[in-house]
């Protein structure tokens, strides 16, 4: 093992460490304050909600050059990679348009 390896098994470590910090943290905070944990817990269900909505009206078509070696694309990873893209789409178009909505009222105050 060189110390390419060694750097980057510290590094995956790392980035553990953070992502469990960064989720842990927050939820350490808020018990100070309960009623944030709804607006957190509304927001997670709505997304939730949302990606269900656009997993439901994704396709599960698979062209023959995806399901064969090297992809071994199934109609349920098709459908659940559409899901993920048709969700990830409508939350851009609200970051968007709340930005939009954001400069425009700006503007008029």
């Amino acid at each position: 093992m060189d110390t390419y390896d060694i750097l980057l098994y510290g590094s995956y470590i790392l980035i553990g460490v953070g992502a469990v910090l960064a989720i842990l943290m927050p939820l350490i905070k808020s018990l100070d304050n309960p009623k944030s944990l709804l607006k957190t817990a509304a927001g997670i269900i709505g997304i939730v909600v949302l990606f269900f909505i656009a997993y439901s009206i994704s396709s599960n078509e698979v062209l023959p050059k995806f399901a064969a070696s090297p992809f071994n694309l199934t109609p349920g990873g098709s459908q659940l990679v559409g899901g993920m893209l048709i969700t990830t789409y409508i939350l851009a178009i609200i970051a968007l348009g709340s930005i939009v909505l954001t400069e425009v009222t700006k503007a008029i105050k």
